[in-house]
């Protein structure tokens, strides 16, 4: 199964980006992992926040093929401790499915058209973090999620 992590915008902060490529690169030791990413539209300024969504989604779903499964980093999905998400992740390879997308959106969050097409949804915290710091925490979790499957001394609990 490949996973990729799709977000809207490039990664600019530096750090940020320095942590990305980290975990990225360990990934890869476990799963073919790709990060994508939307450019930001052009001209946004003169967009109300529903046609910023409607047209980030659009780009969001030009991403997908018809049989990928799509995982949206949610404020409003499901939070888990880290060994229930390594049982998630462990379900999610399982499932059959060759291309595993979990997506950050832009600043004003998904289109209805995004939400209707996800099969899940995941919250990271109760907190609100930066869209840009959400990737490395995410990729970090995720990395932390393949070393509990591997019973590898990264995660202690």
């Amino acid at each position: 199964m490949n996973v990729t992590l799709l977000t809207v915008g490039k990664t600019d902060v530096k750090w940020v980006k320095e942590g990305l490529d980290l975990y990225v690169s360990r990934l890869g030791h476990y799963v073919p992992f790709s990060v994508v990413e939307i450019p930001e539209l052009k001209k946004a300024g003169s967009l109300t926040r529903q046609q910023i969504k409607d047209k980030e989604g659009e780009l969001i779903l030009k991403q997908l093929g018809p049989s990928d499964t799509l995982i949206l980093l949610d404020e409003h999905g499901r939070e888990f401790r880290s060994l229930e998400f390594a049982d998630y992740i462990q379900k999610q390879l399982g499932s059959g499915a060759r291309n595993l997308f979990f997506t950050i959106g832009g600043a004003y969050g998904f289109s209805d058209a995004v939400y209707q097409r996800c099969q899940g949804k995941i919250s990271l915290s109760k907190m609100t973090f930066s869209h840009q710091m959400v990737r490395t925490i995410f990729a970090e979790q995720l990395y932390r999620a393949f070393t509990i499957l591997k019973g590898e001394p990264y995660h202690h609990e």
